[in-house]
């Protein structure tokens, strides 16, 4: 195993990866921009690198900055998280010929899962379903709309190159096909370099499965279940949950089995996830691979006890998979809600800023995966979230009501969050249900109206007590009652709204 390990990130992922090196005795340095001169990860680590810059062309995704604070630390291995350099087969490249170990695949397999057209190429050579698509080999628009035309409205408009939602459109109309290419192509442009756009079939109302796989360097290769992230906002997951309600045991094994067929097909050698869309009848095509550890990699620990960075680090120093497939057994039921520094009722907009007060949620089966303190500053040049809350039950329903309790004890202030979306959705009859599909949030807006916040809540519990207080005393001038009756009324009163509180 490594001694010393880089983490090529920041926030909430470098935190979790330095606890996993320190559990087994491995020295962590942290890299971090300006903006991250105070974050946790550079208190947490053995050694901090400081990449002078704000934005993350400026520093986490500056390739050779990488590299030379790796060598200058001695390090033998660089972990990149996810985002940034993760999914950049260039680096995995680059660290292979500094001689340092890449924490993930070899740089093949990113470049052939990371660029989607070659990706659907291979997948379906490999026999493995996917949507009816068009890959607009010369990036022509009108050969695109003719392609989209032909397989009938809607279609998605997707970046091949990209992820994460960028140059991603949805479009239901011809009419509306060209200008909704031209902004999926210039926002592909500005975020991967590259403007080159596939058309594929939009599948109604579908349910976004991903399988979780690892495969070693020695051709094993087993799956971890899959997990359910369905709950969206604007193509980004929100919520999600292993298992998926909606897989059965039988269904499991046969998309399983699919997503190592995927993996085997590119030679993977790491930790990966297979996506799928899954329609009503049950079917399921493949969207995409991500060739990194995913941010709600959580849930999968939660149901199967394995530790997936760990694992990451066994495979990239070279161990064969310290289990079989026959060992993998799901328990329980696990949900992770993203905590982000946004607003909901503004179309999900960041809030940036800093937080000047924080309670987070403990207790049995609650687990909250952060990077931020009170007193730290969000800062706008990165993805704004602040943690990921995740519990586990013993089944869906007590799952949802350890959430339901969790969310309620956490509390941020100074900015705007998510966290009271969250607390509306875990109440609502259809999560509940779980009849879910990636336009959840849209079919139902209703959990984009905020309620009374807590500001408001505190500030008409105070005029309600100023209210009480000068009526008790006017009573007290009429010899209306004691002390002690009004003290008691007090108390009375303060605990009934404390409890109306509480339910809302």
């Amino acid at each position: 195993m490594f001694k010393k390990v880089m983490i090529a990130n920041r926030g909430e992922i470098a935190i979790r990866v330095i606890r996993c090196l320190r559990e087994h005795d491995i020295r962590s340095v942290a890299l971090f921009s300006d903006p991250d001169r105070e974050s946790l990860a550079v208190r947490y680590a053995h050694e901090a690198v400081h990449l002078p810059g704000n934005t993350s062309a400026e520093t986490y995704m500056d390739i050779q900055k990488v590299l030379d604070a790796a060598k200058r630390t001695g390090c033998e291995a660089i972990h990149p998280g996810y985002g940034f350099l993760s999914e950049k087969a260039e680096f995995s490249q680059a660290c292979k010929d500094a001689g340092i170990t890449f924490i993930g695949p070899h740089p093949e397999s990113i470049s052939l899962m990371g660029d989607k057209t070659t990706a659907r190429e291979l997948m379906i050579k490999a026999g493995v379903p996917v949507t009816p698509g068009f890959q607009n080999p010369n990036r022509d628009r009108e050969e695109a709309q003719q392609a989209a035309e032909e397989m009938g409205f809607p279609v998605m408009i997707k970046a091949s190159a990209g992820g994460g939602g960028k140059g991603m459109r949805r479009v239901d109309r011809a009419e509306d096909f060209r200008s909704a290419y031209d902004m999926a192509a210039s926002e592909a442009r500005s975020a991967f370099g590259d403007d080159r756009i596939y058309v594929e079939k939009f599948i109604q109302n579908p349910r976004h499965i991903e399988v979780q796989i690892a495969c070693d360097k020695h051709g094993n290769a087993i799956h971890l279940g899959e997990r359910e992230c369905s709950v969206q906002r604007r193509h980004q997951k929100v919520v999600e949950e292993a298992p998926s309600p909606a897989v059965t045991p039988e269904m499991r094994e046969k998309i399983g089995q699919i997503a190592i067929q995927a993996a085997l097909a590119v030679n993977y050698d790491s930790v990966g996830t297979v996506e799928f869309l899954m329609d009503k009848d049950n079917n399921f095509y493949f969207m995409e691979m991500n060739t990194r550890l995913q941010v709600e990699h959580p849930v999968t620990e939660w149901v199967t006890g394995v530790d997936l960075v760990r694992l990451q680090l066994q495979i990239a120093a070279g161990e064969k998979l310290p289990f079989t497939q026959e060992d993998i057994v799901l328990k329980g039921h696990s949900i992770e809600c993203r905590v982000y520094a946004e607003d909901p009722e503004k179309n999900f907009m960041p809030s940036p800023g800093k937080i000047t007060s924080l309670l987070t949620p403990s207790g049995l089966g609650v687990r909250d995966d952060s990077g931020v303190y009170p007193g730290y500053e969000v800062p706008i040049y990165y993805d704004p979230m602040i943690s990921k809350l995740t519990t586990w039950g013993r089944d869906r329903e007590e799952a949802i009501r350890r959430m339901s309790r969790a969310l309620g004890e956490y509390r941020v202030g100074g900015i705007k969050t998510n966290l009271w979306f969250h607390r509306a959705l875990m109440l609502h009859p259809a999560w509940i249900e779980a009849d879910l599909d990636t336009a959840f949030i849209e079919r139902h807006p209703e959990l984009l109206h905020k309620g009374l916040d807590d500001d408001h809540i505190n500030m008409a519990l105070i005029a309600a007590a100023i209210k009480h207080y000068k009526t008790e005393v006017r009573r007290g001038a009429e010899g209306s009652g004691s002390a002690a009756q009004n003290k008691n009324q007090w108390k009375a009163g303060a605990r009934l709204a404390i409890m109306r509180h509480r339910s809302l």
